[in-house]
């Protein structure tokens, strides 16, 4: 597959790409593809982040690197000891070693301490779980390309794509105590569609035995429309959304998609578009009925189920 090794990944991007090997468990190569660059290069941020920390994501200007291996390693080690301890700007830290600033913040920067805000640890990510299955769902939608032949994610090679073949619409609901999952291929993201959608998700959980409760969603157009408002009003569900710009809230449903493309839609070799749709109820089986998730003590969504009467 033709890649660009040398691509320029900046903090906020190696973050990310920290997040998909570390917390969501994606191979280094599948990750690598994504961000076009080599296998190797995300080890080494990996790595780098293992040893070092968020500190490990910043960028490294060469000339602080040979600022810093110019300056004795004691020296080096009484900067970082004023910076840690005592909170000192890079200023303060040069006036009382009588060295010049630009040294000082070379040292600092080489080691991660370039800003004061980087000396506390971040916050311990919040992860919450509701009590019971059906107190709050999550829905999404998660556009994938239409094809008539195998694509260039499997072959490798881009000529002959199935250019003009449109976009399929995977909608996603997924309960937020259990992690069970309802999951439609539809036409579009419109709001009737959306609508319909949430209706036979709760219709769906409903004959397993859970009352939905709440709904959570981001501000696409198909959700803040009024018709999907009315139907949670006559559905008798609450209606919360999250936040612009942060679609960390809806996490469990970007996680589910993420697992959803690695395991389904890009798994196999799929000849087309319509079969690879054909394959979802199956997969889906397995992920709600078999497949082990790491956040359930291994064991499948449908386990936290109450069995019925």
């Amino acid at each position: 597959m033709n890649m660009h090794k040398n691509a320029r990944l900046t903090p906020h991007s190696r973050a990310l790409m920290i997040r998909r090997v570390l917390e969501e468990g994606r191979p280094p190569k599948s990750v690598a593809t994504d961000f076009g660059v080599s296998e190797r290069t995300v080890y080494k941020w990996v790595g780098r982040y293992k040893a070092e920390g968020a500190a490990g994501l910043q960028d490294r200007p060469s000339a602080a690197r040979r600022l810093v291996h110019q300056l004795p390693a004691p020296w080096v080690a009484l900067i970082l000891k004023l910076r840690r301890d005592y909170r000192l700007t890079a200023l303060e830290i040069a006036e009382r070693l009588q060295m010049a600033r630009s040294t000082v913040s070379a040292v600092l920067a080489r080691h991660g301490l370039g800003r004061l805000k980087l000396l506390d640890p971040p916050a311990p990510a919040r992860r919450y779980e509701r009590a019971a299955p059906g107190d709050l769902i999550h829905l999404d939608v998660k556009k994938l390309a239409r094809f008539w032949r195998t694509g260039h994610r499997i072959t490798g090679d881009r000529r002959g794509a199935s250019d003009g073949a449109g976009w399929d619409f995977v909608h996603v609901c997924i309960d937020d105590h259990s992690r069970l999952a309802y999951v439609e291929v539809l036409d579009d993201g419109k709001r009737a569609t959306a609508t319909a959608f949430l209706i036979r998700a709760v219709r769906w959980f409903r004959d397993k035995g859970v009352r939905i409760k709440r709904v959570m969603t981001d501000n696409g157009s198909g959700y803040v429309s009024r018709l999907f408002a009315k139907a949670c009003r006559m559905i008798g569900i609450r209606h919360i959304r999250t936040r612009p710009y942060t679609p960390k809230t809806n996490g469990k449903a970007e996680r589910f998609i993420q697992t959803l493309l690695r395991e389904w839609a890009y798994a196999l070799p799929y000849p087309t578009a319509d079969r690879r749709n054909a394959d979802l109820p199956r997969w889906l089986r397995l992920y709600n009925e078999k497949r082990p998730h790491g956040s359930l003590g291994n064991r499948p969504p449908i386990s936290r189920l109450k069995p019925q009467p």
